[in-house]
């Protein structure tokens, strides 16, 4: 009985993943605009970039490996970086839908070329979820796991929200979940700790 319910728990995981994948246009590699600074360039090779589901909003999943490469990044990162957009903090390794290991940067972005005078870049007033807040503009989730990605080694912008996600609980039955374009629920969470200090 015990492996009936494995396999019937693999098959449902897979037709989620498909359903969600299939949401989503998808390339091997970093497609985001030349724009961005040209120290970003090398990473291209090693993200992946997402568009959808709904809306062509992108996405760009840039794992690290190596602390080095990661912090000599960082401040690039910053500068695409929408005026105001928060930080949130998840912890690492990501292994949902967007997964980033063990550490890195999932960088998320309105559609190109979108219409600002219809849909400024700014937040969405009156949303719980605040990737759905921000989804108008260009905010980075940096996947953290003390090592590649270390808090004490790097700046966070003192004039950025900084949203910490590291130790959220883990929603309970019947606890009410808000859709995240990242492709997967995202609980509520109370009582999240104090954000780290941010640099001045």
């Amino acid at each position: 009985m015990k492996r009936t319910y494995a396999w019937l728990s693999a098959i449902t995981f897979f037709a989620v993943c498909s359903t969600v994948s299939a949401l989503y246009d998808f390339s091997d590699k970093g497609m985001w605009p030349k724009t961005w600074p040209k120290e970003l360039e090398p990473l291209r090779k090693q993200a992946t970039t997402l568009v959808g589901p709904e809306a062509p909003n992108r996405h760009y999943q840039i794992p690290f490996t190596k602390r080095e490469e990661f912090e000599a990044a960082w401040p690039h990162f910053l500068k695409v970086k929408s005026k105001g957009a928060p930080i949130i903090l998840v912890r690492g390794p990501k292994t949902d839908f967007m997964e980033v290991k063990p550490a890195g940067v999932l960088i998320h972005s309105p559609p190109e070329g979108q219409d600002k005078r219809v849909n400024p870049e700014e937040p969405i007033p009156a949303q719980e979820n605040a990737r759905v807040t921000w989804m108008n503009t260009t905010f980075i989730e940096l996947v953290v796991d003390g090592n590649v990605v270390d808090l004490n080694r790097i700046a966070l912008p003192g004039d950025t929200p900084i949203i910490d996600e590291r130790f959220r609980s883990v929603p309970q039955a019947g606890e009410k979940q808000a859709p995240n374009p990242g492709g997967a629920a995202t609980p509520k969470a109370d009582g999240a700790p104090p954000a780290p200090a941010s640099a001045p």
